[in-house]
């Protein structure tokens, strides 16, 4: 009994000796570094994470969430190298969002790997900005503005007919409107592109905001007798920048009203899917041909260049739609068949629902019956 009892006392001092323990001042260092940083064990499992490292979802309970990021371990950890490369993980569970973080990946002490993972979204998001707009300005606004000068030119040599005079004039002025929107929407896009929704975000009532979208519209609607129709509730709010939801729920709106015919219905429907809050607006107009319905979100893209001269469209409202709600986490798709309509349909991650905000429940205003049977044809 006295040999078995030191037997056993031997195995545990001997097991105590081989416990890993993260190294000497490593933990101190760590906690000051202000990056997300991951500790790994020789068996991947995580011995240390700050917040930021779920947050980003680098982590998930005690694992690596990705697979990508254990094969990049696995790698440093058999060629004592060290890994440094631009990262990109997704924002949220639906959509094209994403986070850029420039990853490293080094071996510490003899059993652990660190991961640090620094934010780089907002200098990503600057430089796209930045090259965009160049590109935006060079390509679209010479058309206006060669315009412009035209006519300015033809006024001066017709000075002698009035007629002439005032039909240039009138055309002179419908080319300055449209450059002024065109410079409004090209600014109003820069603007979305380097806004962080994560950090200025806060709870949002679609409900609300959907009524207040519908009434900025209404009056443009009226003028050519087109019924807007709201019907339908999300339950819980989103995490977004109001703004910047209100900028494309009535993008959405005013596009449906724009290409509808006269004397027609657009509808607006609301629901909460899987704890997805989801808006869709339809229209009865001549519908979206299907090789071209997967272009329509690419900025100045035009389906009839000729009529989006007509209405006024600078073909950017649908690229905003896209930048807004893929900053906020979600998605947004298109249903459509020509004769028939489009039905466009935002999806938006709902928050949990013991911080949505309850009392605005039953402050939806609903117009109309139903939504327009075009609804139904939205893919899930």
């Amino acid at each position: 009994m006295l040999a078995f009892r030191a037997s056993e006392r031997s195995r545990a001092v001997h097991l105590s000796v081989d416990e890993p323990s993260v190294p000497a001042g490593a933990a101190e260092v760590l906690s000051v570094i202000g990056r997300a940083y991951v500790l790994v064990d020789a068996v991947n499992g995580v011995v240390r994470a700050n917040p930021s490292a779920y947050a980003f979802g680098l982590v998930r309970g005690h694992h690596l969430a990705r697979e990508d990021l254990l094969a990049l371990t696995d790698r440093v950890r058999s060629d004592g190298i060290i890994v440094d490369r631009k990262y990109e993980l997704p924002r949220g569970p639906l959509g094209q969002g994403t986070l850029v973080v420039q990853l490293r990946i080094a071996p510490l002490a003899d059993e652990y790997i660190l991961l640090l993972a620094d934010d780089r979204t907002e200098i990503s998001r600057t430089e796209a900005m930045r090259h965009d707009f160049v590109a935006n300005v060079s390509h679209e606004l010479k058309t206006p503005v060669g315009a412009i000068s035209l006519l300015a030119e033809a006024i001066d040599d017709a000075a002698d007919d009035e007629d002439a005079v005032r039909r240039f004039a009138g055309r002179l002025s419908i080319e300055s409107t449209r450059l002024a929107a065109l410079v409004q929407d090209i600014i109003e896009l820069s603007r979305l592109q380097g806004k962080d929704t994560v950090r200025a975000g806060q709870s949002v009532d679609l409900n609300t905001m959907v009524n207040e979208a519908v009434d900025r519209s209404r009056m443009q609607a009226e003028a050519r007798q087109i019924t807007i129709r709201v019907a339908g509730h999300v339950d819980s709010t989103v995490h977004g920048d109001p703004d910047q939801l209100m900028t494309a729920l009535r993008n959405l709106i005013d596009n449906a009203v724009r290409y509808s015919p006269d004397g027609t219905t657009v509808g607006v429907g609301l629901k909460s899917v899987r704890g997805l809050a989801q808006v869709s607006v339809t229209d009865q107009g001549v519908g979206i041909p299907e090789d071209e319905q997967d272009r329509i979100f690419e900025r100045f893209y035009r389906i009839d260049a000729a009529r989006s001269r007509q209405t006024g469209g600078t073909g950017l409202g649908l690229s905003i739609v896209k930048h807004v709600i893929s900053n906020h986490g979600g998605e947004v798709t298109v249903w459509s068949q020509l004769g028939r309509g489009s039905t466009f349909t935002v999806r938006l991650p709902q928050m949990e629902q013991s911080d949505a905000d309850q009392q605005h429940g039953n402050s939806v205003n609903q117009r109309g019956a139903s939504a327009p049977a075009g609804e139904e044809g939205t893919p899930s």
